[in-house]
């Protein structure tokens, strides 16, 4: 028979398979899960049972849970001490045993499993039972730590000592870790049992054979009172690990055991031994306790001896290494100095200044000087030759290659020798022999300090003359100079001193300078001379600290009624000389000392005035190159604005605007008059008014007079007298006149742009059109003629 064939299955057809607007992801999807998880579920009902068939219903339908548990998965340990700890509470011991049995049957290396269920005998008291489950825990699992520690503890519970014992001796077989024998130990120790725990020590040393191991076990027979013992162990342990294998811990423990028997040459030959026979890298903590011990209880000669030598081989390594590295030399020589033997120290510096560096470089020599230094304070403060000091700072000068570059330190210290020794001449002569070879500052500065100490004056004065001439920019030395002269009362030279100074073309810190003369000028109280400082000093810089210190200074001089005003006007020259500054910051910095200076000692009404001055602040944009100059960005900028600023603006467009318009019509003007023949004037004309040159050069004058002005100078909230009313009067009238002959030229030049505009208009016009649009000739001469009057105002005008 032929089979038939199988029908496939009809899948339902998918209309729309575009993705839904919603994704839902699996990550959600377990996040979702577990939030209803966490959310608060009450507790079931607690249920109360009355008899025992409901109890026999209760338990049937746990037992039957718990067995669907395991049965769904059945590898998970949990379930199975759910449930065994579940029949332990309904004191189903039997049953409960029956569940740690198959669940030991699913999983017989679980040491958690093993633990639950000798834990479980022994609560219930089935001492047998319990021991049974410990002997088959320890023989399937031998290297599980916890189940020899939990039995012997349970014997010894019991009282069992002996079956402790034999389950320690089990465990021991095995050659656990350190604290299992260390435990065993210990329960020997907690029943007296000294040869027991010393058999054990025995065996531990052999089956961990470490020297921390060898010195517990000494340790143990010193604490109880076995010398011998203990030095015996000690021996073995030193033979045992022989010349290969030193350590440096056994034998400080070795020789720290001998001297807390006060046996110090037995210590001794201790630390000798191993100092002879270790390596050097590896004894340094050797040689500390050595060094201690000697301290102590021996002589310091040998130890220091054993140090020195120790030492001295490590630095004649280094030297050898590398003979130019002078920072080995130093603890070399350090080292050799406190031994005290003055040969050794003078050979050693003899052969560390034959060392000289390669490269005439000062970096490469700092160092290397030192080396002479060292060996001539040596000389002279050690070993009293005051001679061969002389001879070692003679020699360092001579080496020196001062064309290339010296040290002023060598000879101040050199010179401070000679005073030492009472000999002035000769640290004159060297101090000089050093300004004249190889001048510097720090030689000058020490030379004159010697000088003042000695009083003498007159060659501190030449002195600054000559460092005067060496380096005529250096501010410090004119204002040390001015300061000796002022300390000695003789200001006319002091003053000369600043004069000359600020007379400099050029000078490091002129900052510093003028503020000095001026303080010094205060100090005389010579306001006269520091006004016209300040006026001196503003000729040359227009810094707004300057300004303000000025004005500071004007209120502080006497009398003290007319500083205020002072100041005051000190601050409005100050404003108005840094009106064209082009870093605005400084004005504000004024302004605000300014302000700060009116709250402080004006009024009410001059602070006000002040603070209609403050700018505002705005934030512009403006176009930048970038770094590398191929590209522009655009930044913004925090800008002040100023009150006068935006009143002075406008009227400057308007002036500009009106200039330009004049030149304008002036290139006009001429070609016409080159190619037409001047028209007559008109009898019935009006006469050009006779201008004078005075006036016309005042009314030009005036507009900058306006815009210069400044805001302080206007009176606010006062009134004003006849004659300021008078001339601003004038003023307005002056500036209304001219507003009307801008006003009449603009008008002028707008008729012109209007008749072209027209005369464009009808060309383009038909003939027709045109022909009628054309107005008479009569008009248009008429027209022309007044054009040409206007054009001739204006031009009279602005000539």
């Amino acid at each position: 028979m032929s089979s038939k064939p199988q029908k496939m299955p009809k899948v339902a057809k998918v209309k729309d398979k575009s993705p839904a607007e919603l994704q839902i992801t699996a990550e959600q999807l377990l996040r979702e899960a577990k939030e209803r998880e966490l959310e608060i579920v009450p507790p079931p009902p607690r249920q109360k049972i009355s008899d025992p068939e409901e109890l026999q219903e209760y338990r049937l339908k746990k037992r039957r849970a718990f067995e669907d548990n395991i049965r769904k998965n059945r590898g998970n340990i949990s379930n199975w001490i759910k449930y065994a700890k579940w029949e332990e509470e309904q004191q189903e011991i039997r049953r409960a045993r029956s569940v740690y049995e198959r669940a030991l049957d699913v999983d017989h290396r679980n040491i958690t499993l093993w633990l639950k269920y000798a834990e479980m005998e022994m609560r219930s008291r089935q001492v047998n039972h319990s021991r049974n489950v410990w002997d088959r825990a320890v023989t399937i699992l031998p290297r599980a730590n916890q189940f020899w520690y939990k039995y012997t503890y349970m014997e010894e519970m019991l009282k069992n000592i002996a079956g402790a014992r034999q389950v320690f001796e089990r465990w021991m077989e095995w050659e656990p870790d350190e604290q299992a024998w260390l435990t065993y130990i210990k329960f020997e120790m907690r029943y007296k049992e000294l040869d027991r725990a010393r058999q054990i020590y025995e065996r531990f040393v052999l089956v961990h054979p470490e020297p921390k191991n060898w010195i517990r076990y000494a340790r143990f027979e010193e604490t109880h009172g076995y010398i011998q013992g203990a030095r015996r162990v000690l021996e073995r342990a030193v033979q045992f690990f022989g010349d290969e294998h030193f350590d440096e811990g056994l034998y400080i423990a070795f020789a720290k055991f001998e001297e807390g028997q006060r046996e110090h040459e037995r210590a001794r030959a201790v630390y000798r031994y191993a100092l002879d026979h270790m390596p050097r890298e590896r004894c340094l903590v050797l040689y500390n306790e050595y060094t201690r011990h000697e301290k102590k209880h021996g002589d310091r000669s040998s130890i220091d001896a054993v140090i020195t030598s120790k030492r001295k081989f490590q630095y004649e390594e280094a030297v050898q290494a590398n003979p130019h590295d002078y920072d080995a030399w130093f603890d070399y020589v350090r080292m050799l100095e406190a031994d005290g033997d003055a040969d050794l120290v003078r050979e050693v510096y003899e052969r560390a200044i034959a060392c000289v560096p390669p490269i005439k470089e000062k970096r490469h020599w700092r160092r290397y000087i030192y080396l002479w230094i060292y060996y001539a304070v040596y000389e002279e403060l050690t070993t009293k030759d005051i001679e061969r000091a002389r001879q070692v700072y003679q020699m360092c000068l001579r080496l020196i290659p001062h064309k290339v570059f010296t040290f002023a330190e060598i000879w101040l210290l050199y010179s401070k020798f000679e005073i030492r020794q009472k000999d002035l001449s000769a640290a004159r002569k060297a101090l000089g022999q050093a300004i004249g070879m190889c001048p510097k500052h720090k030689l000058f500065r020490g030379y004159i300090d010697l000088e003042i100490k000695l009083r003498e004056f007159d060659r501190c004065r030449k002195l600054y003359e000559k460092w005067a001439e060496f380096d005529p920019e250096n501010c410090k030395m004119w204002i040390q100079f001015a300061t000796l002269e002022a300390m000695l009362n003789d200001s006319e030279r002091a003053r000369g001193i600043y004069e000359l100074a600020i007379c400099q073309p050029r000078l490091d810190m002129p900052e510093y300078m003028w503020k000095s003369y001026i303080d010094f000028e205060v100090e005389q109280e010579e306001w006269e001379r520091v006004k016209t400082l300040y006026e001196r000093l503003l000729e040359r810089t227009h810094h707004v600290k300057v300004w303000i210190s000025y004005a500071r200074c004007q209120h502080a001089a006497p009398p003290p009624e007319e500083g205020l005003a002072q100041a005051r006007t000190v601050f409005q020259r100050a404003n108005r000389a840094l009106r064209s500054c082009q870093e605005k910051e400084q004005r504000l910095m004024l302004l605000e000392a300014w302000r700060d200076f009116e709250d402080e000692f004006g009024d009410d009404i001059s602070l006000e005035k002040v603070k209609h001055l403050l700018p505002r602040k705005v934030t512009r944009r403006r176009q930048v190159a970038a770094d590398d100059g191929s590209k522009m960005r655009w930044e913004e900028y925090v800008d002040f604005v100023f009150p006068d600023d935006e009143t002075a603006k406008p009227s400057l467009l308007l002036l500009a605007k009106a200039k330009e318009w004049a030149k304008q019509q002036r290139k006009q003007e001429e070609p016409e008059e080159s190619h037409t023949p001047p028209l007559q004037q008109d009898d019935t004309a009006a006469p050009q008014p006779h201008t004078n040159h005075a006036e016309a050069q005042e009314e030009e004058e005036e507009p900058d007079r306006d815009l210069d002005r400044d805001d302080s100078e206007v009176d606010v909230g006062s009134s004003s007298d006849s004659s300021s009313s008078d001339a601003e009067d004038k003023r307005i009238t002056k500036r209304k006149r001219r507003q009307m002959s801008y006003s009449s030229s603009s008008s002028e030049e707008e008729e012109e742009e209007e008749e072209q505009r027209s005369a464009k208009e009808q060309k383009n016009r038909p003939k027709k059109q045109q022909k009628e649009n054309t107005p008479s000739r009569s008009s248009s001469e008429e027209r022309d003629s007044s054009s040409e009057n206007k054009r001739k105002k204006a031009k009279d005008f602005f000539a």
